[in-house]
């Protein structure tokens, strides 16, 4: 995949995806880029606002794009039931697990879920099990979760998963990039096991300069701590465009296997994507199985096409 870019895509005609966080930075650069190529793209949403802001923008840049917004709030079931309900179209070529929030103050969720495990893991969970059949009635459908380099700081506690004993930011962010990786992991051993053919895989975008760096400290008044994210942006960083091609590559690049990672290819940092390294735990089988178990049951959402 050396030097892969946007101008690789393939052609993604008659294909529809789905894609989280699509308002705004490496989200809303992944859904433009697939309907340039062609596909239908569905912007799932929180804000209504934001959403179809961002939906007018992309059919503005690509003209005759298809593109429409539909609300979605992953830290609340309920509307991750409702969206799952509403959604209009028989296939489902391809979903994008990829909003998420970064180290924001101690906060719950509307099911009472710390935010961050909540939203990052348990909601994409539940979103993906509900369209499960959509995506297994749709030939070489796949699965791209967005995880993070910060994974590697922690390991999932099963024994705190809503860090009760002790919330500290950043470790319950990379808990949560681990849980996305555990989960692909245990999704795509479950597919496997079926004889489907659709694709669970992952990406991270590297140090992509998005407003995700900077939402946390903005919302709690830290002026300093977020004029240091926005230097950081600006000097370290690469570009949102350039953040989301490991998400493309693993969406629309041929051959992605199941479970692999794809990243940054300079020290996971920046650069055309390539396989990422991952910290061993995201590859245990009885962690995934576990979390899996424990998903289930905190979300409601069994995935029974995939039971034996």
């Amino acid at each position: 995949m050396p030097g892969w870019n946007t101008h690789d895509i393939p052609d993604q005609s008659g294909r529809t995806a789905v894609v989280t966080g699509a308002n705004s930075g490496l989200g809303l650069v992944t859904a433009r880029e697939l309907a340039r190529r062609g596909a239908r793209v569905v912007l799932a949403c929180r804000s209504e606002a934001r959403g179809s802001a961002a939906a007018d923008r992309l059919t503005r840049e690509v003209p005759g794009a298809e593109a429409e917004f539909a609300r979605l709030d992953l830290g609340d079931l309920l509307s991750v039931r409702e969206f799952a309900d509403a959604y209009p179209y028989e296939r489902l070529d391809l979903l994008v697990d990829n909003a998420g929030v970064m180290a924001p103050p101690y906060g719950t969720t509307a099911d009472g879920f710390e935010t961050q495990f909540g939203v990052n893991h348990l909601g994409h969970f539940a979103l993906t099990g509900l369209l499960l059949p959509r995506l297994l009635d749709t030939p070489g459908a796949r699965v791209v979760t967005v995880s993070s380099m910060m994974h590697v700081l922690a390991n999932v506690d099963l024994h705190d998963l809503n860090s009760v004993r002790r919330y500290r930011r950043w470790i319950a962010y990379a808990r949560s990039k681990t849980a996305n990786l555990l989960f692909t992991h245990e999704l795509a051993r479950r597919l496997a096991a079926t004889g489907s053919d659709v694709v669970a895989a992952a990406a991270h975008p590297g140090y992509a300069a998005t407003n995700l760096q900077t939402a946390g400290p903005r919302a709690e008044g830290r002026r300093t701590a977020e004029r240091l994210m926005e230097a950081g942006n600006l000097v370290l960083a690469q570009r949102a465009e350039t953040g989301a091609l490991p998400t493309l590559y693993a969406a629309t690049a041929p051959g992605v296997r199941p479970d692999s990672f794809h990243g940054p290819s300079f020290a996971m940092w920046r650069g055309a994507p390539a396989l990422s390294w991952r910290a061993p735990w995201t590859l245990d089988d009885r962690g995934g199985r576990l979390l899996w178990e424990v998903s289930e049951r905190l979300t409601g959402v069994s995935y029974e096409a995939l039971k034996g």
